[in-house]
């Protein structure tokens, strides 16, 4: 049994990768912040975090982990002259800024143990543009620069990756998979012909997280539906 911390735990990709890693018999200690949830499940707990919080309790974590996966992100579309340079900043202070702090924290713990991975979030914005997305991957390219600079500097000890999706069936999206029409014309842009679902995204982070995947970091994994490559 090996001990993950999920950062954001309670809804949509986090709690899939949450479901996962505990059917697999490892230990999972996970944050909420919206979404308040308790666990009488063995190997399985939950403590509060607020990421934008300018100094972190991780008081939770012990002395060695085996991987964090860093969940937290948003996802607001707008023209471009219509983000206000603040909105920008509060994109950066969530999904970089927080997961800064968060493996800062979490150091320690993650070299304690020869081998840990880390996980975190782009999108398939930030290789392909996007109408109205100049927020969200402003933010995730940072993402990314910062994946390929921590696996480089922690590296061999320390595996760090990160999963770019396309759209996915989570709460996060719901504004724009709202109705069938939306999520029929969504699926219809995929290759695939489907929208991705919080299963697909959870599947390939427990594969990154796991030492089944032990040869590779510094990578950005695109599960999009064939989105990000293919034209048909």
């Amino acid at each position: 049994m090996k001990t993950y911390i999920v950062i954001g735990a309670s809804s949509g990709i986090g709690k899939e990768i949450t479901r996962q890693l505990v059917a697999s018999n490892h230990r999972v200690i996970g944050t909420y912040y919206n979404d308040p949830v308790e666990s009488s499940q063995p190997g399985l707990e939950y403590h509060y975090l607020n990421v934008m919080d300018e100094e972190l309790n991780l008081d939770f974590l012990p002395d060695s982990i085996d991987g964090l996966v860093y969940c937290p992100g948003s996802i607001k579309l707008r023209p471009f002259s219509r983000i206000k340079p603040k909105q920008f900043v509060e994109d950066y202070e969530l999904q970089v800024l927080g997961g800064v702090k968060v493996l800062q924290g979490a150091l320690s713990s993650l070299k304690a143990n020869t081998g840990s991975s880390v996980v975190m979030f782009s999108t398939i914005a930030v290789q392909n543009g996007f109408n109205f997305h100049s927020q969200v991957a402003a933010s995730k390219g940072a993402v990314e620069g910062l994946i390929r600079s921590l696996a480089a500097e922690w590296a061999p000890n320390i595996r760090v990756n990160g999963i770019a999706p396309s759209i996915t069936n989570t709460p996060l999206a719901e504004s724009l998979l709202s109705t069938d029409q939306k999520k029929q014309a969504n699926a219809e842009k995929h290759p695939l012909k489907r929208t991705g679902t919080p299963e697909d995204i959870a599947n390939m982070a427990t594969f990154l997280l796991t030492e089944k995947s032990s040869w590779i970091t510094g990578q950005i994994m695109h599960v999009d539906g064939g989105m990000s490559s293919l034209k048909v």
